[in-house]
């Protein structure tokens, strides 16, 4: 790799940290769009992953006072059995089709929240969660956006800042742990991307810091405006491929 493309490689790193610090998620949303030209897609999801779980432990860990695993568990199990049957679908579906289909929905639903009045916080019990959790799995084993059906559910219920946060990292941050296992025994973490990985880090936490720190300044009503405009981004971007 040479110096321009590492610099690009290492400012990527910053940003998807910040990006994360901030909001919890969307730190693959943001290195992809210039590590898939500089490096392989392997190695960008190699990376994206291993950067998730250190993130996704550090704003669990961050915010453990506001964590009840109680109301968690459900969308964990629910996505424990949604993901293998998303994987089982692929096989069945087109995958540009599926893509374009679930941007739209992103990008009409964002959009359309940043826009209309303030709606009722929908209700919740523990089925429903479970098939939060399912749908959400489903999800990222058909696209490989992990937490997005949780992350919209969070928005939905009204919850504050902390509770949206301390409900979709960690059920990320289960899924990061299968897909990270998943990769290890497939072989895809060489030597290449644990050097990548090593270099990327330093500035990776630099950015999450900062972004963490940002996050304790802003309000519920702002958090919600940056995810929403965090997902119409990842609904363009599934319309309109980087890659």
């Amino acid at each position: 790799m040479d110096g321009l493309n590492l610099a690009l490689f290492l400012i990527a790193a910053f940003l998807g940290g910040l990006t994360n610090g901030l909001t919890g998620f969307a730190l693959g949303l943001v290195v992809s769009g210039i590590w898939l030209h500089i490096i392989t897609p392997l190695q960008t999801a190699v990376l994206i992953v291993g950067f998730s779980l250190v993130t996704q432990g550090y704003g669990i860990w961050k915010l453990r006072q506001s964590l009840n695993w109680r109301k968690v568990a459900p969308f964990i199990l629910g996505g424990l059995a949604g993901v293998p049957a998303g994987a089982m679908l692929l096989t069945y579906t087109n995958p540009a089709h599926l893509r374009i289909g679930v941007g739209v929905l992103l990008v009409a639903y964002s959009t359309y929240s940043l826009l209309r009045p303030k709606l009722e916080p929908f209700a919740s019990n523990v089925p429903i969660d479970i098939g939060i959790g399912a749908l959400n799995g489903l999800l990222a084993g058909l696209t490989g956006l992990v937490g997005v059906v949780v992350t919209i559910w969070c928005q939905l219920r009204g919850l504050p800042k902390d509770m949206q946060r301390t409900t979709f990292q960690p059920v990320m941050f289960a899924s990061g742990c299968v897909t990270g296992v998943s990769l290890a025994f497939a072989g895809a973490v060489t030597a290449e991307t644990v050097k990548l990985y090593l270099l990327g880090l330093p500035l990776m936490l630099i950015g999450m810091w900062s972004g963490f720190r940002l996050y304790g300044r802003i309000s519920d009503e702002t958090f919600k405006k940056i995810v929403l405009v965090l997902l119409l981004v990842a609904g363009v971007a599934l319309i309109v491929p980087m890659r």
